[in-house]
């Protein structure tokens, strides 16, 4: 299970790397179409790049599942924990360079989305390996992947008027007027 497991993980790596990498210009390439717009990033955000490891993760969390969450200890528990780990990691990395850099860099910020979502895998992994966990956290897990999902839906056609979820360039939240 520890190989299989460890596998998956680095697979999975790679597959939500590229597919956050997609998602960055799915919503440009689909003419604006506001209905996948809480699928994938509509703006230069950090809130909408949190989007581009989450989908992709969650997507290749239900996959796994399949693949290994049956013989996988702890299977929700920890890949919520690693859903959640993904946006800290990019706000950590970016909030932190750009305050002694002064700017952002795009190449920065390529490195650091994959940095977390290869964070995000190894937590999973490690908790893979730890010894059962009691249900309820399972069920806790389930209910924090929930509630990622309705947040990043409600948030992104609704978004709070603060700095997470200003476009970098424009100051606009959300759904930017020119693509209206």
């Amino acid at each position: 299970m520890k190989k299989l497991a460890r596998n998956w993980e680095l697979l999975g790596v790679v597959v939500i790397f590229f597919a956050g990498a997609t998602l960055h210009f799915v919503f440009e390439w689909s003419g604006y179409w506001k209905p996948i717009a809480w699928f994938v990033a509509i703006n230069e955000s950090t809130w909408e790049h949190f989007k581009l490891a989450f989908w992709p993760g969650i997507v290749w969390a239900l996959i796994g599942y399949f693949t290994i969450g049956k013989v996988a200890r702890n299977y929700w528990f920890a890949k919520a924990l690693g859903l959640l780990s993904m946006p800290v990691v990019i706000a950590a990395v970016f909030y932190s360079y750009t305050a002694v850099s002064g700017k952002n860099y795009l190449w920065v910020d390529i490195l650091s989305f994959l940095f977390a979502v290869s964070v995000g895998q190894f937590i999973s992994y490690k908790v893979f390996l730890i010894g059962k966990l009691n249900m309820s956290l399972q069920w806790v897990a389930v209910f924090a992947i929930m509630g990622m999902i309705l947040a990043f839906v409600f948030f992104t056609y609704m978004p709070p008027q603060i700095f997470i979820f200003e476009h970098v360039k424009t100051h606009e939240y959300g759904i930017l007027k020119h693509y209206q």
